[in-house]
């Protein structure tokens, strides 16, 4: 095979799975009925004038399977950190006791949960999305090297190799997405 199709066959294949990872990610930010740190992340906080994550300026964990607890590094954050908290709209309200906030994570309503699978859809099919669009370029990439001597037979098996890389992650996301529907629906 042409060197030059193997290189844009390694960078697709880095690139999705950059995609299933970014996927992933994002699946960990859905609530699955248990309080996990990473249900705050992407949180913004002000910091003396300076937008910073959270987990920059407090310690965040879970005691147990309803509760997170958020103890800011400095007793000055308490304040900013609950308006932060409040303002993502993440369907938890900020408890302040002066040293720590603490966010209860109420059970899931079937409601709830039939919404956040759709969710988990959205964010599977984005991944999906995302995987398409590498394999286009992909492809339009070893289109291009026949300028630069590539035969044809080359060029098709190198969209062959293409296709099966973008089958197989797309088949990982769902893989992804199956398995935090479940986590979602379990009671």
């Amino acid at each position: 095979m042409n060197e030059f199709i193997k290189m844009e066959l390694d960078e697709a294949k880095s690139l999705m799975e950059k995609a299933v990872a970014h996927t992933d990610a994002e699946f960990l930010k859905i609530r699955a009925g248990k309080a996990s740190p990473a249900m705050l992340d992407g949180i913004a906080v002000d910091y003396y004038g300076a937008t910073t994550p959270l987990t920059q300026v407090a310690n965040v964990n879970t005691p147990d399977a309803r509760t997170i607890v958020v103890q800011p590094w400095e007793k000055a954050m308490i304040s900013p950190i609950e308006k932060a908290i409040m303002e993502a709209n993440i369907g938890l309200n900020p408890q302040n006791d002066g040293q720590v906030i603490r966010l209860n994570v109420p059970p899931l309503t079937e409601e709830r949960r039939r919404d956040l699978v759709k969710r988990v859809k959205e964010e599977a099919e984005s991944g999906r999305v995302a995987i398409r669009n590498i394999r286009k370029n992909t492809n339009e990439g070893i289109k291009k090297l026949k300028n630069d001597g590539a035969s044809e037979d080359e060029i098709k098996t190198g969209e062959a190799e293409v296709q099966k890389l973008t089958d197989a992650f797309i088949v990982k996301i769902d893989q992804l997405a199956e398995q935090k529907e479940k986590d979602v629906m379990t009671v």
